[in-house]
């Protein structure tokens, strides 16, 4: 089979048991939190750990290209797509770093081998990060779940088949240490979720998710930033890329620190409180198959990837109107409430729409790019326009409610 039907594969068998499995880590019981017996850090702090790392990789590849390669990465490069190796080979440090290095010899690891592991860590701790800003109970359950080693096969199954499509005298190396990866990464990851003791999580409010939307996008900006210069090994493109890094390096720490001084809402918000149920279901049904349906629009049918990244989508939210109608009922006045249900039903359907929308404003507007850059608009119009649209719906459901009860 060639590799457009077993990145299909791989897509489909990514999907199927997270569907079947996800619910289940929603409802059960956490596990009883651990008290930490030294300091824990949150994997956004991994996450930084490992982009130092894979930088620290791009140097020493630079070294070793200028020192033992004459400075011409064709070696390499001619096994590769248009668009990789933009080194940075003029600069005067890292020069100075070719010309005086011991033995340069042993830097030859740094192409391709190093980076085989820390790509894993990487997305892993990218998304464990999302979702421990999201709700970090939500954290613990994926990282302690079967999820978290099902990611780790499928995400590891894709990058082997891209690998071998792309296959150069480096793949057999490749391919044995990002299995090795497969099994490290995984219990590093649920070790340090054992350990965690956060309780972070976003409130039902605009604020809380307007500012959960803008740390999930400045993320993305460092992760694009991150695969453009580092992971395709295009270490001469930072320059021009650093402005926009440090802004959203800025952006974030100053969300976060926001994220952490706001208040847990009193009042009942039913639309918004959808929203956190759609995103909390969507990021776990959406974990395992991720990285499979973001290859599978370059290396497979880019039709199925669509589809079942819009099934995981749709399951998601069928499921959170199922939650937040349970919890309208089940709250104080809810059984007074017949219209309710059809109020919100017409309100979330209308906030999806407006979401539809600023997906397709935002997408319109972004420079022509990465396709993640695109996509990373799309979810950020989309989330941004609906949580806006869902603030408004609540101020009139409330007086709508509020006026049907006779003003109880």
């Amino acid at each position: 089979m060639n590799t457009r039907v077993l990145v299909d594969v791989v897509v489909v068998a990514s999907v199927v048991p997270d569907l079947a499995i996800a619910s289940r880590v929603l409802v059960r019981r956490p596990d009883p939190v651990a008290a930490a017996d030294r300091r824990v850090f949150s994997p956004a702090v991994w996450l930084a750990l490992v982009t130092c790392l894979i930088y620290v990789n791009q140097v020493l590849f630079t070294a070793y290209v200028l020192r033992v390669r004459g400075g011409d990465p064709s070696f390499i490069a001619r096994y590769l797509p248009a668009g990789w190796f933009d080194m940075a080979s003029a600069h005067p440090v890292l020069r100075g770093l070719a010309e005086h290095f011991p033995a340069p010899g042993l830097l030859a690891p740094s192409v391709l081998r190093i980076q085989a592991f820390l790509e894993l860590p990487f997305v892993l701790l990218a998304f464990a990060t999302v979702v421990r800003w999201l709700d970090a109970d939500l954290y613990r359950r994926i990282a302690r779940s079967v999820l978290l080693p099902l990611a780790s096969m499928s995400y590891t199954a894709v990058f082997c088949l891209v690998e071998w499509d792309l296959r150069n005298p480096y793949t057999s190396d490749d391919l044995v240490i990002r299995a090795l990866s497969a099994v490290i990464t995984p219990l590093l990851i649920a070790g340090a979720a054992a350990r965690d003791t956060g309780t972070t999580r976003v409130t039902a409010s605009v604020a809380g998710l307007l500012v959960f939307i803008g740390s999930l996008g400045a993320l993305g900006g460092l992760v694009l930033v991150v695969y453009d210069t580092a992971l395709l090994y295009n270490l001469g493109r930072l320059d021009d890329r650093l402005p926009l890094a440090l802004a959203a390096a800025g952006l974030l720490l100053c969300l976060r620190v926001a994220a952490s001084r706001l208040r847990a809402r009193s009042t009942s918000t039913p639309t918004l409180s959808f929203v956190v149920h759609a995103l909390r279901r969507w990021l776990v049904l959406f974990f395992v198959p991720a990285l499979a349906v973001r290859y599978g629009l370059l290396f497979g049918t880019p039709s199925l990837a669509l589809a079942t990244g819009g099934l995981t989508a749709t399951v998601a939210c069928v499921q959170a109107g199922r939650d937040t109608l349970t919890e309208t009922r089940d709250s104080p006045g809810g059984a007074a409430r017949p219209m309710s249900a059809l109020l919100l039903t017409g309100g979330i359907g209308c906030a999806i729409l407006a979401g539809a929308g600023g997906a397709a404003v935002a997408v319109r507007l972004t420079p022509r790019s990465y396709d993640e850059v695109a996509l990373l608009s799309a979810l950020a119009g989309f989330l941004v326009t609906g949580v806006a649209v869902c603030g408004l719906l609540d101020i009139r459901l409330a007086a709508v409610l509020k006026k049907a009860g006779g003003g109880r």
